[in-house]
């Protein structure tokens, strides 16, 4: 059963990607570019899902292995990479190069999940016992 902590993070996480994401397509509005291209949608919806997945697996092991949550966190990380280069590199490479907005469609919401995710993760930490 999910925590009450838990559950308050990932309805945070939520609602900032979804006001990110308006701002995000607000952004690219104003500038005439296409709102929905670079995967960005797919780019949001990943996110959230790793960074929800991530925290979950890591407040899992919490109380048992508590040292090695940074190792964790960081192998989280790395994953997300990986994702990055699997679903999205090969298509933002198609024309020779990346432009900012193909950048931007897997950076910002990344960005995001990652200073929640550190937010988060610290105030467990900080408030756990050893």
């Amino acid at each position: 059963m999910m925590k009450k902590a838990t559950f308050k993070f990932l309805a945070v996480l939520l609602l900032v990607l979804t006001v990110v994401f308006a701002a995000h397509l607000f952004i690219l509005q104003n500038m005439e570019l296409p709102i929905f291209d670079d995967r960005i949608v797919l780019s949001y919806l990943l996110n959230f899902v790793m960074a929800g997945t991530i925290l979950i697996f890591i407040k899992s092991k919490f109380n048992k292995k508590s040292l090695h949550t940074g190792f964790l966190f960081l192998a989280g990380s790395g994953l997300k990479f990986l994702v990055f280069f699997l679903v999205f590199y090969p298509v933002y490479q198609q024309d020779g190069t990346m432009s900012s907005s193909e950048f931007a469609a897997f950076f910002v919401p990344y960005a995001t999940c990652l200073i929640l995710e550190v937010i988060y993760l610290s105030k467990q930490l900080n408030n756990q016992d050893f």
